[in-house]
Order: structure tokens, then C-alpha cells, then sequence
């Protein structure tokens, strides 16, 4: 039986369990497109279908820095540091109505900790030389794979300092309280929370990009993005995965 999607809240539910990981999130840049629910769909694990809004479903391109990763009670894994990453994502519903997001693609520019999280979690890691900095209110990151063809992405943002409150859009890109990873033929659902976001708008400066492309969605960085969004970050905790609901 597939469950009607969960409600759209830019407030996360309580971990259903211990964190198992604790991680910070910074100068996250989120970049935006329409796409066709059913170019989606076939990109998507066993068990999910692409959730729409607004009559799309949508692509992600979403860099950032993490730091202070830690697997509690541990504190912070001294050899994962601060480095930039950068997302794929895809908008995903489980049959069971859990909202998600389906990573295609996680750029990385740790060695270990795309080793790691590879290995531990399923994820599509990949080591990547990157970049980030700001210069003038503007935000650029870099990236380029380091396997395969070496796709690349350089990405500037300027943000514009009008927050974003209360848009059903913005809360449906942001507002994602698990990831569905297939592994082993076995879709699960890792749930996260974090305090609600804190949201501005952002102007594309700047985009040169091989990644979308990579992750099996050709074209669509050839126009320009529907939504743009920046925001300063979070602290953000994970439980273990769970299968779907009964």
C-alpha cells in the first residue's frame, strides 16, 4: 500500500532514536530546478517516487563545508576536519510516506571520509579537489573529481539578505528530515534533525557545471535555476536507519 506524502514541516520531528552521527553545516548555497517527475523517477531507489511541488519534482545542486563530524558519545573525529562538499539531490517520497532526499552524487574533498561513508552508510561519495571562499559578499565554491571523467562544478552565490520565512517552496527544498539510501537491494531511511533554517535569498552569479549532468539529469544547468537560496548553516544530528513503516 503507498501512503499519501507526509506533511511539509520546516520544523523536524524528534530523532526516533540515539544520534549516531552529529555533524555542522555551512555557507550551504542551495541552487535549484524544475524537472519532470518522470526523468526522476527512474533515478530513484526501490520504494520511493519523486514528490512534486508546485506539479514538479526538482534538482539540487547544494554545496557547503562541513565540520566537527562526530559519532556519539565520541566527540569530533580529529582526522575529518573542515573541507567543502557538494550535492546531487533528487526529492524523494517512500511508499510509506516518509518525505526524503536521494543523493545522486556527493562531491567530497576528504579522502577518508568519502572512504567512510561509502563503506558505512552507501552513499555516493567522491574525492573531489574543492574550493570555498567569500570575497565581497560573493560565495564561490570549486570542485573537480578526481576518478572517472572528472566532472567539475564552480558555483558563485551572492547573498541578499532578505530572509525567507513561511515559503512553501523554500520549505520543501529545505525542510528534508531523512535521506533514502538503497543498499543491498534494501531501501532505508535515515532520519536527521537540525533547528529550523534559517533562509535568504541568493542571486547566481556564476555557474559552470559538469555534476547534474553526471548524475543522470543532462541539460537541465543550461537554463536558469528556479530557485536560489543560501544559508549560514546548521548543526545537524542523524539516527540509524530505519526500514519503512508498517
Amino acid at each position: 500500500m503507498t501512503r499519501p506524502a507526509d506533511p511539509v514541516d520546516p520544523h523536524a520531528p524528534d530523532l526516533p532514536g540515539r544520534a549516531v552521527i552529529r555533524q555542522v553545516w555551512s555557507d550551504l548555497a542551495f541552487v535549484h530546478w524544475r524537472v519532470d517527475p518522470a526523468l526522476v523517477a527512474p533515478l530513484l531507489p526501490p520504494g520511493t517516487r519523486p514528490d512534486v511541488h508546485d506539479g514538479s519534482s526538482w534538482v539540487g545542486l547544494i554545496p557547503f563545508v562541513l565540520s566537527r563530524s562526530a559519532f556519539p558519545p565520541l566527540p569530533a573525529v580529529p582526522w575529518a576536519g573542515t573541507f567543502a562538499e557538494l550535492n546531487v539531490r533528487l526529492y524523494s517520497v517512500g511508499d510509506d510516506g516518509r518525505r526524503g532526499v536521494v543523493f545522486r552524487s556527493l562531491e567530497a574533498a576528504k579522502l577518508l571520509p568519502v572512504i567512510g561513508a561509502r563503506a558505512g552508510l552507501g552513499l555516493p561519495y567522491m574525492w573531489a579537489s574543492m574550493t570555498h571562499a567569500e570575497h565581497d559578499g560573493v560565495v564561490t565554491y570549486t570542485s573537480r573529481r578526481h576518478t572517472g571523467t572528472r566532472p567539475s562544478s564552480r558555483l558563485s552565490v551572492r547573498p541578499l539578505g532578505e530572509e525567507v520565512v513561511g515559503d512553501p517552496l523554500a520549505d520543501f527544498l529545505t525542510a528534508r528530515w531523512g535521506m533514502h539510501v538503497a543498499r543491498g537491494g534494501v531501501t532505508r531511511y535515515w532520519p536527521n534533525t537540525h533547528d529550523a533554517w534559517t533562509l535568504e535569498r541568493a542571486e547566481l552569479v556564476d555557474l559552470d557545471d559538469e555534476l547534474v549532468a553526471a548524475a543522470g539529469l543532462p541539460g537541465i544547468v543550461d537554463r536558469a535555476p528556479d530557485s536560489v537560496l543560501f544559508s549560514r548553516g546548521v548543526r545537524t544530528e542523524f539516527a540509524g536507519p530505519l526500514l519503512p513503516r508498517a
